[in-house]
């Protein structure tokens, strides 16, 4: 299991019953071409890798159906949605101030979307100005303003409607001694909306934040930060029919013919520089299990996956086909399991206990757990390999005389007793057992302890309280940032002032005065190359608590369907990027 700053919210009426499912895969696999797509199905040639940092099977060709599967849809609301896969989808459908890049190579960096630059800031990030660009419209042929942009916003502070979505805006916006409830309770409170967020005229918003934030313009970037018309906004049942500012409108959401999106014909190319918009319409089958989704790849009948989990193991058989291997992009995804040790459960108070944990863990063997180096990469840095100014990895080895001499310094020569929490998942639990075994070496008795994964982030290692009274000393967690800057990975993990009551995401609860300067040097830092060496001294401060032990970071292999064309990894969302996508 995967975990982001905030947990995903499931939609449980866009899953798809097990009936259904075998309908559906049957009239796939008979509209790709009548067989398993050997024949009647144009099959691109290609490379290995050939969408990671090139575009495979590159076209300028218009028209046809881009066929798109994945799995449970969160919401089409894009203030609702919490899936990566989702906000994928909905770069077709939303435009934002910024948005990422297209090019191969680059799609982890930021260019001007709905705005004319990415923003200006002339206080370090406190404030910050965006100007939109001339001629952008709804489908509804109404034009886009600042104030529609600073509604979608200020839809995210609606908490007992608009629920799901990510909150940075309002961590970020709202005045805690005067807290913004939305614009649904605007009239009663006789407000004027979120007074942290200026319109002074129809092109230009002035953001205020709280904060001092360089990384503001990624906020800006997702789904739940694009425009939406207030005399369109239905509330809870916007994403039933949400507004196109993108190239395609959703035209229909049925249980059996999926989610199909035909072009908006007020979308301007003209105004949009990432959106190549090839096909006539785009089909969304969602709510398939991951071998279905294989399946349908395979058969010729899906052209690409959203969800970014890559072939499951069911499927790797397949791979030696040499037709099949060429069509195989290998990503690393950037989540990093890993071992939190509460500070606040004893004996991980003390430093020396942690760093006993610390030296024993075997990655090579939490590897082959995890599928071998096709399906994980060893790290023992608490940064991903594609975020900017990675240090080097030293990929450590167990040291048990290491151990020893740490459980010596914290007075348990002999070891000592804990909780090993762990999502009850068969790989993530295996993954367990192995650590356990590693750390039963020095004498540390690891109780591998199951929960029920649909609560675990949320309920059982997300709050604090819990944690502390039920001896959890391991926490075995799957960390992502939404972004692809160090400060959303570290911070959530290691600054003390981001512990919650609920929803926690510091899972080491660490708190630690060396690690929050360092912290605010990084954010204070003058320009990119001090900021990154900045955030590299964070991590060294992090290191030196051993509050976190990393283990390895996730890796996939995506199919890219036989019709497919351009197609480039979307390195933050993990799949094909839609944006540009085309087929034979």
């Amino acid at each position: 299991m995967e975990h982001r700053a905030t947990a995903r919210r499931p939609y449980p009426s866009r899953v798809r019953p097990a009936a259904a499912l075998l309908v559906l895969l049957a009239l796939l696999t008979a509209c790709g071409s009548g067989n398993s797509g050997a024949a009647g199905v144009p099959t691109q040639a290609g490379k290995p890798d050939a969408g990671v940092t090139g575009v495979r099977s590159p076209s300028t060709e218009p028209g046809g159906t881009l066929r798109l599967v994945s799995g449970p849809v969160d919401s089409l609301d894009p203030q609702r949605s919490y899936v990566s896969g989702m906000w994928n989808l909905m770069r077709l459908y939303t435009r934002t101030l910024v948005t990422y890049a297209a090019e191969p190579g680059h799609t982890d960096e930021l260019v001007p979307d709905l705005a004319t630059d990415l923003g200006t800031s002339p206080d370090g990030g406190r404030t910050w100005t965006f100007t939109l660009r001339d001629g952008v419209r709804f489908e509804t042929g109404a034009p886009i303003t600042s104030r529609d942009v600073k509604y979608g916003i200020e839809r995210s502070f609606a908490s007992d409607v608009i629920v799901g979505g990510p909150t940075y805006v309002v961590d970020l916006l709202d005045d805690p001694a005067d807290q913004y409830a939305g614009p649904y309770q605007d009239e009663t409170d006789g407000r004027l909306g979120l007074a942290s967020v200026a319109t002074p005229d129809d092109r230009t918003i002035v953001f205020t934040l709280t904060t001092a934030t360089p990384d503001f313009p990624f906020v800006m970037a997702l789904p739940s930060s694009s425009p939406v018309p207030s005399d369109a906004d239905t509330g809870a049942g916007y994403g039933s029919d949400p507004v196109s500012s993108g190239p395609y409108a959703i035209t229909s959401v049925d249980p059996e013919a999926g989610i199909v999106l035909d072009r908006n014909p007020q979308w301007d190319p003209a105004t949009d520089d990432v959106r190549s918009a090839l096909p006539d319409r785009v089909v969304l089958h969602p709510g398939l299990s991951g071998v279905a989704r294989d399946q349908a790849l395979l058969a010729g009948s899906a052209d690409a996956d959203l969800s970014g989990t890559g072939v499951q193991p069911a499927t790797t058989s397949r791979m030696a086909d040499t037709g099949i291997a060429g069509r195989i992009d290998d990503v690393t995804t950037g989540a990093v399991r890993l071992l939190a040790l509460p500070t606040t459960v004893a004996p991980m108070d003390n430093v020396d206990c942690r760093a006993a944990v610390a030296a024993v863990v075997d990655r090579a063997a939490v590897q082959d757990v995890l599928g071998g180096a096709g399906s994980a990469v060893r790290s023992s840095q608490l940064w991903p390999r594609a975020l900017t100014g990675a240090p080097q990895d030293p990929d450590v080895a167990p040291d048990l005389d290491a151990a020893r001499a740490a459980l010596t310094r914290c007075g348990k020569p002999d070891g000592f007793s804990t909780v090993l929490a762990v999502a009850d998942a068969p790989s993530i639990v295996k993954v367990a057992r192995s650590i356990a075994d590693d750390l039963a070496q020095v004498g540390i008795q690891a109780e591998v302890r199951p929960l029920d994964p649909t609560t675990y982030y949320a309920a059982d290692v997300g709050k604090p309280a819990n944690v502390t009274g039920q001896g959890y000393g391991i926490v075995l967690a799957t960390w992502t940032a939404d972004f692809p800057t160090a400060a959303s990975f570290l911070v959530p993990l290691v600054d003390g002032r981001s512990v919650r009551d609920v929803g926690n995401t510091n899972y080491a609860r660490l708190a630690d005065p060396a690690v929050d300067a360092a912290v605010d040097a990084a954010r204070a830092a003058p320009d990119p190359p001090a900021a990154s060496e900045a955030w590299r001294q964070v991590l060294t401060a992090v290191s030196a608590t051993s509050a976190y032990v990393p283990l390895a970071e996730n890796r996939v292999q995506l199919l890219a369907g036989q019709r497919l064309r351009n197609g480039v990894v979307m390195q933050p969302y993990g799949g094909y990027d839609v944006a540009t996508a085309g087929v034979s």
